[in-house]
């Protein structure tokens, strides 16, 4: 079953939207996209440790959930400086619906098969919107700050890839 693809087609398809639009992403939407994206991680990383009794797999999750969170208290902070409401948009609500429908197929799963499909689906979800943020995201920002907030975050969520990576091996 290819549950790590089970998000990853919608998302890649949500995040390449505004790219293909004849309109570019505005700031807002970048916004409201990237904190979207951050929400969703720390979900996962909730279900992780509610479900998961693999030592690297929770301290993983901890890690989602600390990190996604403390990125998101940012943005929130710095919308709220900068007194910009995040515009819900399209790539949002598939990034949501994407999400809804992984987290219900990784709830049906346990022990070290809900680990397997967990981790892969992290991998996969951070090469996805590590690759929206450096090519769409950060590239259309137009406020200083919030493409340094994007960038900072970028190189984050990088690092969390290769964890992902490196704990998928071990896994296997």
């Amino acid at each position: 079953m290819n549950l790590k693809f089970a998000l990853i087609a919608p998302l890649s398809i949500a995040l390449a939207a505004p790219a293909a639009a004849a309109a570019a992403p505005t700031d807002p939407q970048i916004a409201h996209i990237a904190y979207t994206a951050g929400v969703i991680d720390v979900a996962a990383g909730k279900q992780a440790l509610a479900k998961s009794h693999n030592k690297t797999v929770r301290a993983f999750a901890q890690e989602m959930v600390r990190d996604h969170t403390a990125v998101n208290d940012k943005a929130l902070a710095l919308v709220k400086k900068l007194k910009v409401t995040p515009q819900d948009n399209p790539t949002s609500q598939a990034l949501n619906k994407g999400a809804k429908a992984e987290l219900a197929k990784l709830a049906k799963l346990n022990g070290a098969a809900f680990d397997r499909a967990y981790v892969d689906n992290e991998v996969a979800y951070h090469k996805t919107v590590n690759g929206a943020l450096a090519s769409t995201l950060i590239p259309n920002a137009h406020n200083a700050e919030l493409k340094s907030l994007l960038e900072t975050g970028l190189t984050l969520f990088k690092e969390h890839q290769a964890h992902a990576e490196q704990i998928a091996k071990e896994l296997k």
